[in-house]
């Protein structure tokens, strides 16, 4: 097993993740087995609910080594052999007191994996003040004397900058930073994170891994770089637009949304229209700030009026769900596609129940514990007095109830799919009856027929809710199912899309075409594999 540990300087928010994804594509497409493993520094049982009173301070450094030689030894991509190369994020900047821990339980863990097999690459600032225009490397040196300082040397050296690095820069980070200046790789700001493996790849670095790590490879990338690389140049070719309202209560910090953006890039890409992707706060959308401040509330809802399609992410707790429950009506009355994800799909539950079903009542008991009708309930493995570790996680099968499923024939045709989850609240199957008779129906539902999954309306373009969060496992070439859905309806292209059959062939090059209408042709060249 090979190691590669990508660690940051300077500022938070540099670019690491991007830096470790495009390095783990780039090798993938050498033929190699890769999987990656993103490490938060916090020191914590249960991170996804962060509970500051459950600490693991006892022998941390020898926890994170076995945990991640565990991890790093799990099959991904569908196979079966464990993996040849484990990229590591180590969130955080150096010299973070929460990250030390982590750091240390590395430094200790280059010996055990031995030079051959681990290789340290620290991305770092290169800041060029709007007052001199010069681009100053002394950020970068501080960064990299800290961390050799806690025991690691970089071996790759990644720069980060607003523009092209110049090579009298270049040559001084390497000379101070004790590096050969092949080492060293400068990645400026671009038009699109696309472009980064092929800046990386440019640059040589495919030849470095495979002398440093020995590696059974040749000096360049092969086909995948190569589609990627015409992906990249389609991107920024693109003319057409599709705009989407994704409405939520994180909006002020976009980042909560990352996942969901970028599913909707893929998709948008994937059908060649660029994405405008339109942030609205629900509550801004309520009768509340129409009272407190109308200037806020009429923009709110001119920016749903103008979207071609709506978005309702997951989230948890109250706030901001009459907004959600207005956008989502307005999509249902007004035939505008719609996409409600986890909490999403739960509101449009209980939308419909309350304005076709005449059930005025229906509430989730996470909102009302006591309504007279919970139509979406705390699963029985929830136990509301501790939230740590209690939600349905992971990747769990959804079974098609029937074969009349718009997205049934997005995922291929297929009878059940596996997607990943991360919810404490269901649909309740007891009142599921009540919508027997609508047009509203439940069309996927897990292996035991238990859990309600999916929601088609009939008579709509398309308005498809799920409990599952399609956004984690959606790729570049390989866009999401429900969001493309979302996508080529919002532009009007999902019904000449299903009456082609939803047929994707596996060519063996994605598109470079400048042409960025929809065509059987265009969508035809997409390699993506969702049996």
């Amino acid at each position: 097993m090979k190691y590669i540990l990508v660690t940051g300087g300077v500022i938070s928010g540099i670019g690491k993740g991007i830096i470790a994804s495009s390095i783990g594509m780039i090798l993938k497409s050498c033929g190699l087995r890769v999987t990656a493993i993103k490490i938060d520094p916090y020191i914590n049982i249960d991170a996804g609910t962060f509970s500051p009173y459950e600490h693991v301070v006892p022998h941390i450094t020898d926890a994170v080594q076995e945990w991640v030689m565990n991890q790093a030894m799990v099959p991904v991509d569908g196979h079966k052999e464990e993996p040849q190369i484990c990229v590591i994020e180590l969130g955080g900047t150096t010299g973070d007191i929460e990250g030390m821990p982590f750091v240390e339980a590395f430094r200790q863990f280059q010996f055990k994996a031995k030079k051959d097999n681990f290789c340290n690459i620290h991305v770092s600032l290169v800041p060029q003040p709007s007052a001199t225009g010069e681009q100053k490397t002394k950020p970068t040196q501080n960064s990299v004397r800290a961390l050799r300082g806690l025991g690691l040397s970089p071996d790759l050296i990644v720069c980060r900058s607003s523009t092209p690095i110049e090579m009298a820069v270049k040559e001084k980070i390497s000379m101070f930073c004790h590096v050969n200046p092949d080492q060293v790789i400068c990645i400026h700001d671009v038009s699109s994170t696309y472009r980064v493996p092929v800046l990386l790849e440019e640059q040589g670095i495919v030849k470095y891994f495979k002398e440093r790590l020995d590696l059974p490879i040749g000096d360049s990338a092969s086909n995948l770089l190569f589609k990627w690389r015409n992906m990249a140049d389609r991107y920024e070719r693109l003319q057409k637009t599709c705009s989407i309202a994704l409405v939520g209560k994180y909006t002020k910090l976009r980042d909560c949304y990352a996942s969901v953006f970028k599913a909707l890039e893929h998709s948008a890409l994937a059908i060649n229209h660029k994405l405008n992707l339109m942030y609205i706060d629900s509550i801004d959308l309520e009768d509340y700030t129409e009272a407190e401040d109308p200037v806020k509330f009429h923009e709110a809802w001119q920016k749903l009026c103008k979207a071609d399609g709506v978005l309702v992410p997951g989230g948890f707790g109250i706030r901001g769900t009459l907004g959600k429950l207005q956008a989502i009506t307005w999509a249902r009355e007004k035939k505008i596609p719609f996409l409600g994800i986890c909490l999403g799909m739960q509101l449009a539950v209980i939308e419909f129940a309350r304005n076709c079903l005449n059930l005025e009542d229906a509430d989730s008991t996470e909102f009302e514990p006591n309504t007279r009708l919970p139509l979406v309930i705390d699963m029985p493995e929830y136990n509301p007095d501790n939230m740590g570790g209690t939600m349905r996680l992971g990747i769990r099968r959804t079974v098609f109830k029937t074969e009349n499923s718009v997205l049934r024939k997005l995922y291929g045709d297929v009878p059940f799919i596996e997607e990943r989850h991360r919810h404490r609240y269901e649909v309740n199957p007891s009142l599921v009856n009540e919508f027997k008779q609508s047009d509203l129906s439940f069309v996927g539902q897990d292996v035991d027929g238990e859990r309600m999954e999916i929601i088609e309306l009939a008579n709509h373009p398309y308005f498809v809710g799920v409990q599952f969060h399609p956004e984690f496992s959606s790729r570049p070439m390989k866009p999401s199912p429900p969001y493309l859905g979302l996508l080529l309806a919002a532009t009007g292209n999902l019904n000449d899309f299903l009456q082609q059959g939803c047929k994707l062939s596996s060519s063996d090059r994605y598109s470079d075409t400048s042409d960025d209408s929809f065509s059987e042709s265009l969508i035809a060249e997409l390699e993506i594999s969702w049996n």
